[in-house]
């Protein structure tokens, strides 16, 4: 039996896929909703004609959240990043492990699990990779992409925004390579295609301008 106030887990995940994509600053049309959410483009030109009539999303000047879909995108965008910290620091579970597994949890857990999960692990702020869980106490910090730094620049990892969560292999390659939020490298060279070489907690590695583009520091 539905609980009020509960929808269909695909309302949530599109929901949840808009606003990230607006959180990213990336345009929002359906072919990039197709793209995320790996669904043809027809299907998502139906659900969000549902959505429409369910008062999710208006979509007469582009699509956009409204209040009411706002509301649920946070919700499940908030029990996303909880799953994802109880997921990596109470499991220990890889970064990659919890995004897919947190998918999931989005979805069941219940607003009085969702308050022992945020009073377990100490009312975070931000998920694993840095971005902000809504409701939290969460504060924009100043940060820039890791491309714009030059050549012997000193940064602090502070965010791996959601698009990089969805590109296959690099949140392994991130996780692996120490770029984490909170942890602090510096640019030794920068290659003409773009890709930039990094010092990171004794290693040396390569971050290509796909990623450099979208990581975000303090330096």
């Amino acid at each position: 039996m539905a609980v009020p106030g509960e929808h269909h887990p695909a309302f949530e995940e599109y929901c949840e896929c808009i606003f990230e994509l607006a959180e990213d600053d990336m345009e929002l049309i359906q072919a990039r909703i197709a793209d995320r959410l790996q669904v043809s483009r027809p299907a998502v030109s139906e659900m969000i004609r549902r959505m429409e009539h369910e008062g999710l999303v208006t979509n007469s000047e582009g699509i956009s959240l409204t209040a009411k879909g706002a509301e649920l995108a946070e919700r499940v965008v908030r029990r996303h990043r909880l799953a994802e910290c109880f997921l990596t620091d109470v499991l220990k579970l890889s970064w990659a492990e919890a995004h897919h597994e947190a998918g999931r949890w989005e979805h069941v857990i219940s607003e009085s699990v969702e308050q022992a999960m945020t009073r377990l692990l100490g009312n975070p702020t931000t998920c694993p990779h840095g971005n902000p869980i809504p409701g939290s106490a969460y504060q924009e910090t100043d940060a820039t992409p890791l491309a714009g730094c030059a050549i012997g620049t000193t940064f602090t990892v502070r965010r791996i925004p959601e698009e990089l969560e969805f590109t296959p292999g690099l949140l392994e390659f991130l996780e692996s390579s120490s770029i984490q939020p909170g942890h602090s490298g510096i640019i030794t060279a920068v290659s003409p295609d773009g890709t930039l070489t990094l010092e990171i907690d004794g290693n040396h590695v390569g971050v290509g301008s796909f990623a450099s583009e979208r990581i975000l520091v303090s330096a």
